[in-house]
């Protein structure tokens, strides 16, 4: 089953993405879907108003949730391109609601950064309230699958230890176009892909990752609880524009592409911040 959040007439619907119809599940986003103790059974015979699938605008997969939790060094290839040591426990950092942008809508670069990065990923969205939670909860817990580029200001990130400055600029956060549910789609296989006016600059299977999903579910769970609608995104694979020589990074009009298989893709012009 495929779930999204698309914009109609100023307002936002969740829909589930049938194969010739989007169908709309009576809630504004995934996060007010997700929090019905029956949400699987509820969205898949879900009857409400139906919209065309070509041209739909496509809204941040959730557009409010109580937490971004993304992963650091999680992939081996970006760990040692990036010439680090593999971690003995997940890096982790956060974002917050206002960086996330839909699968089309435009990426902004912000005018304070010279040196904005792209970050292939692998999301997943919590589906049920999970705490301290063992390997088979924490793969109960998942409510889907989904793409996210973790677009990133290196000359922020850096400016400390800490990463979070240079991770959550404002709407350069593509996260999308839906959600696939776990029975539709593994989530530790497959390319994940980044292209950058339609080159090639990350091609990874998704079995690369050093901590999975249900690892890092199942760690954070035990640090916070996870609540439906929570987004983790686990981290990016080797490719990204900072660690080429010499470095490469987005600039006004740039398009960026991501996909992984099964998945789907976002699409996104990169635009300069305006004054």
């Amino acid at each position: 089953m495929k779930l999204a959040t698309i914009r109609i007439g100023g307002q936002t619907r969740a829909v589930r993405i049938d194969a010739d119809a989007a169908i709309e599940l009576g809630a504004a986003d995934l996060v007010e879907v997700l929090r019905r103790p029956d949400w699987r059974s509820a969205a898949a015979v879900a009857d409400g108003p139906a919209h065309p699938l070509d041209g739909l605008d496509y809204a941040p997969l959730v557009t409010a949730p109580e937490k971004i939790v993304c992963v650091g060094q999680n992939y081996r290839n970006h760990i040692l391109e990036m010439g680090r040591e593999l971690p003995d426990h997940p890096t982790l950092f956060a974002k917050y609601s206002r960086s996330l942008i839909g699968a089309n809508d435009e990426v902004v670069l912000p005018a304070v950064s010279e040196a904005m990065d792209w970050e292939a990923e692998l999301a997943l969205v919590i589906g049920t309230e999970v705490r301290n939670a063992d390997e088979d909860e924490a793969r109960a817990a998942i409510a889907g699958y989904a793409v996210l580029n973790d677009v990133t200001a290196r000359d922020w990130q850096y400016r400390t230890l800490q990463w979070l400055q240079g991770k959550t600029f404002e709407a350069t956060t593509p996260l999308g176009p839906w959600l696939v549910t776990p029975d539709e789609v593994p989530g530790t296989s497959g390319e994940m892909r980044c292209e950058v006016d339609g080159e090639v600059m990350q091609s990874t299977d998704l079995a690369d990752i050093l901590f999975t999903p249900v690892e890092l579910v199942s760690y954070i769970s035990k640090i916070i609880t996870l609540a439906p609608g929570d987004v983790i995104a686990t981290g990016t694979p080797g490719g990204v524009g900072h660690a080429r020589k010499p470095p490469r990074y987005l600039a006004d009009g740039t398009v960026l592409t991501t996909s992984i298989d099964g998945l789907g893709e976002c699409r996104n012009v990169c635009r300069l911040e305006k004054a």
